[in-house]
């Protein structure tokens, strides 16, 4: 998660982005109910922004846009974040991410034949989403409490539901099941300020009580 609160405005202002990752203290409850209805207000407005960008963005400073695509990781972090928001935003609305996802693709592959190929196409898109529960929440925060390792995405839900605190912690020991876990787990450290230590190939150390 990118914690750069001094970033050019985008949708968050850099006000806004202090108060979300808890940087910036309000001295009464209706200064914080007005700065999460303004954020909620540029977020529904950014989002139908988007309408417009698609149809008249000149496509030379669209591709100026997503250049950064292809060796800037927080830029595609973005996107992927970008992604999971509309993802879980719709699923809490009972409205199926295949609503959105399928027309934005044909479409967009439509015009990209026209505009690329000089041809018509025909889209076919599938889209299909499998769901496993791997590991409760509950359970998770046992394992902790217990000094047992747990894997990188586990915490990340535990910190993400938001519900269950980490200051009782100052030690956690992370499991390593692949390569990837290694970025997961200093992105982990980096939001969490903590210090992260290697003990080998399988297992990671962050410690909460090094700042």
């Amino acid at each position: 998660m990118n914690t750069d609160i001094d970033r050019d405005r985008g949708i968050l202002t850099p006000a806004d982005r202090a108060y979300l990752l808890g940087e910036a203290e309000m001295s009464h409850e209706q200064s914080k109910r007005n700065a999460e209805a303004r954020i909620r207000d540029r977020i529904r407005e950014g989002i139908v922004d988007f309408d417009l960008l698609v149809h008249s963005l000149d496509r030379r400073d669209r591709r100026q846009v997503f250049e950064r695509a292809t060796d800037e990781e927080t830029f595609l972090d973005g996107i992927t974040a970008m992604l999971s928001f509309a993802y879980i935003g719709l699923k809490e609305q009972g409205v199926d991410f295949e609503r959105a996802l399928v027309p934005a693709i044909e479409g967009a592959e439509r015009a990209y034949g026209i505009d690329q190929q000089s041809a018509n196409v025909t889209v076919d898109v599938e889209f299909d989403v499998e769901t496993t529960v791997e590991a409760r929440l509950d359970g998770i925060a046992e394992r902790l409490d217990d000094g047992d390792p747990v894997a990188p995405r586990e915490l990340f839900s535990l910190v993400m539901e938001g519900e269950r605190a980490l200051d009782d912690y100052e030690r956690i020991s992370l499991r390593l099941d692949d390569e990837d876990d290694r970025a997961h787990v200093d992105r982990l450290a980096e939001y969490l300020d903590a210090e992260v230590r290697y003990r080998n190939d399988a297992l990671a150390v962050l410690r909460l009580d090094a700042a």
